[in-house]
């Protein structure tokens, strides 16, 4: 059974989904609510969510599924670190200088 069939999913009024991050064991990360992969290399990612920017930092990263339509992405390798960018609060300190640091 596919984990998220279960869960309730509400949208927007721009037809958005709901936002989840599953991690396993630190190596598997599934992620719903995606809008667009702006960047990714193998150390990491940056990821337009409905909740914002999200930030996967980490080792031998590795983009395995990719569902556009659905928004739905699959990354496997070593997690580090998420972090999520606040749009409101990076306007003030200058957005780009934030996620390029």
């Amino acid at each position: 059974m596919n984990y998220y069939e279960n869960k309730p999913t509400t949208t927007d009024t721009r037809g958005q989904t709901d936002h989840y991050v599953k991690m396993n064991n630190r190596r598997n990360l599934e992620i719903t609510g995606v809008k667009e992969v702006d960047s990714f290399d193998n150390e990491e990612f940056l990821l337009e969510t409905v909740m914002g920017y999200l930030i996967i930092r980490g080792q031998n990263l590795q983009l395995k599924n990719l569902d556009v339509g659905e928004g739905n992405v699959t990354i496997k390798g070593k997690v580090y670190e998420l972090s999520y960018v606040d749009e409101q609060q990076e306007k003030a300190k200058g957005f780009f200088s934030k996620l390029f640091r």
